[in-house]
């Protein structure tokens, strides 16, 4: 919906995308934010009469928007224009869009803003042919509150894009509330069921107006689902079917103590109306949605049902999605710490370590570190990073980390002889295809007194930051990273570690921004580096992680090591000074 002036681009759509696009139910594409389209569903194509090829990557405005004559409209003149400017959600109709044969289409449309992933804003375009869905004005037979069939499928578009969009639990419950609240209902419930099927009502809110109000006193656990109880509370955790209620529900003594928890809840809140449906996934039930009416005009009747069971099958999905995902990410944190060691301690050295995972990966990758002392008595260093970011990245990050612990302690050798050996072994031993690694080794040679020798094998530089905030990143020792089957001579170097200094060593995704240059993330690091000198080790570790903020893409391994800083020296003050 751009202007002739916007740039166009091919688009390749995201594969879930694609999938939220289709589940809406009715045309639909997404345009970015130059209002090129980013994504099309099959019943736009169908509708418009092109393929998905030959809409990708073009300015909507100007491929489609047509005046009832058939000329093109200017920008000026076109309401959906104005209104994806506004960047809010707005409806239309009257509208034409030009068929591939030349055909006026005449459409109502509904557009939203729209996460298209990345950290991107998008908007969402729904729209249909007069000829298919007409909309009606609400007849007298009709609630108050009553939605039209347009109004319907634009909120069950919304309901798609809203909560195929997070994959965590709180927020989806959160959207969720969002779109039925004020607009189905002025009360809405959760109740959900708790890995240990036990039931928890989670979320309790009023819409109060505009403002969202949250009734905690009447949230927390639940009595359990009696299998005999006939009530639609019950029937829904049952996952049996939706169902209307009402005060008159209640009337009667409560035959479970879930029963009794309901009748409270309608007291309490003065629901006179409520619809009750399930919330479920593709294997179980996960809860109930319960939408209330207490002071918003009409009752619900069985013709509202269709809509809250296809509201609540969204949100089923969707919490589905988010609970695998967070179950997963638990599992894989717990075995990232499991892999990842604990630092020794060592006098006159603090050190701090930071591991982030990739967030939309498995949370286990092959980013590592590891620190421990050497049977000459000196302290190695290590940081590397294995190729993917799944289990078997990390088995092979744990393979790896093990045999260069047992080669460095058993050879008493330079750092380039122990990675060349390592890297020798990593094909016929390992299942690593590829991994970059620095080893270093950190001795005392003096009182206060401390020099660093390392080898880089293909990895980002260390980062050296004296006290006084002067950083520099260490480029010497580096050879080829391990895997490549070429065996060539690697260097090693050898730095004095000045008092009260800071080394950083890190991986590549603290630094690396998908298209952009990489020395603009070491620029980024070096400067928060120095400003950072005089901080503790560990608010050094977090605050750099903060003002970084990685993008994401990759996990993050981080070990920062400090020497201690010199006493200053002189002669003993006389008394009374």
């Amino acid at each position: 919906m751009a202007g002739p002036e916007s740039p166009r681009f091919a688009a390749v759509p995201s594969p879930w995308l694609t999938a939220a696009l289709e589940a809406i139910g009715a045309a639909a594409y997404v345009v970015e934010e130059q209002g090129c389209i980013v994504a099309v569903n099959s019943r736009a194509e169908h509708l418009l009469g092109r393929p998905a090829s030959e809409l990708l990557g073009q300015d909507a405005h100007d491929l489609l928007h047509r005046g009832p004559q058939g000329q093109r409209l200017p920008t000026s003149q076109c309401g959906m224009r104005q209104a994806f400017h506004a960047g809010s959600p707005a409806q239309g109709r009257d509208v034409y869009f030009e068929r591939a044969d030349g055909y006026l289409l005449p459409i109502s449309w509904t557009i939203m803003p729209y996460d298209i992933g990345e950290g991107r804003a998008g908007t969402l375009v729904v729209f249909y042919s007069h000829g298919q869905a007409p909309v009606s004005a609400p007849g007298p037979e009709q609630a108050a509150g009553t939605l039209t069939d347009f109004e319907r499928l634009a909120l069950l578009a919304e309901t798609t894009t809203q909560l195929t969009s997070t994959l965590d639990v709180d927020e989806a419950l959160r959207r969720l509330v969002g779109l039925v609240l004020p607009r189905l209902a002025d009360w809405a419930v959760i109740d959900l069921i708790t890995e240990h099927e036990e039931v928890w009502r989670t979320a309790v809110v009023q819409a109060d107006g505009d403002t969202l109000v949250h009734h905690e006193d009447l949230e927390g656990p639940m009595p359990p689902v009696p299998e005999e109880s006939v009530t639609p509370l019950s029937k829904a955790l049952r996952g049996v079917a939706s169902t209307l209620a009402g005060p008159a529900t209640y009337r009667q003594a409560p035959d479970s103590g879930i029963t009794a928890e309901q009748r409270r809840l309608f007291d309490v809140t003065g629901i006179r109306s409520a619809a009750v449906a399930p919330l479920r996934s593709t294997r179980d039930v996960l809860g109930a949605l319960t939408l209330g009416r207490a002071k918003k005009p009409g009752n619900f009747t069985v013709a509202d049902l269709p809509l809250l069971e296809d509201i609540a099958r969204r949100a089923g999905l969707a919490l589905d999605n988010a609970r695998l995902y967070q179950r997963q990410r638990a599992v894989a944190e717990t075995m990232q710490n499991h892999l990842l060691p604990q630092m020794p301690r060592v006098p006159g050295l603090q050190m701090a370590v930071r591991y982030l995972p990739a967030p939309d990966a498995s949370q286990v990758g092959g980013d590592w570190y590891d620190a421990f002392t050497l049977s000459d008595g000196a302290t190695a260093l290590a940081i590397g990073d294995v190729v993917g970011h799944d289990l078997e990245a990390a088995a092979g990050m744990a393979q790896l980390r093990n045999m260069l612990r047992a080669y460095a302690w058993s050879q008493q050798e330079p750092p380039s002889r122990i990675v060349d050996r390592l890297d020798a072994a990593i094909e016929p031993i390992t299942d690593v295809t590829m991994a970059t690694l620095i080893l270093a080794r950190v001795i005392r040679t003096g009182d206060d007194h401390w020099r660093l020798t390392w080898t880089n094998a293909g990895h980002p530089p260390p980062l050296l930051v004296t006290r006084d905030g002067l950083a520099d990143y260490l480029t010497e020792g580096h050879g080829l990273l391990l895997g490549t089957g070429l065996h060539t001579p690697r260097p090693d170097a050898t730095v004095p570690l000045p008092p009260g200094c800071t080394l950083v060593l890190y991986t590549d995704g603290l630094v690396e921004v998908p298209g952009r240059p990489l020395d603009d993330g070491l620029n980024r690091l070096r400067q928060h580096a120095a400003a950072l000198a005089h901080r503790p080790l560990p608010s050094f570790a977090d605050e750099l992680l903060r003002r970084i903020q990685p993008p994401g893409h990759d996990d993050v391994a981080l070990l920062a090591l400090r020497t201690p800083t010199r006493e200053p020296t002189g002669p003993a003050p006389m008394k009374g000074e």
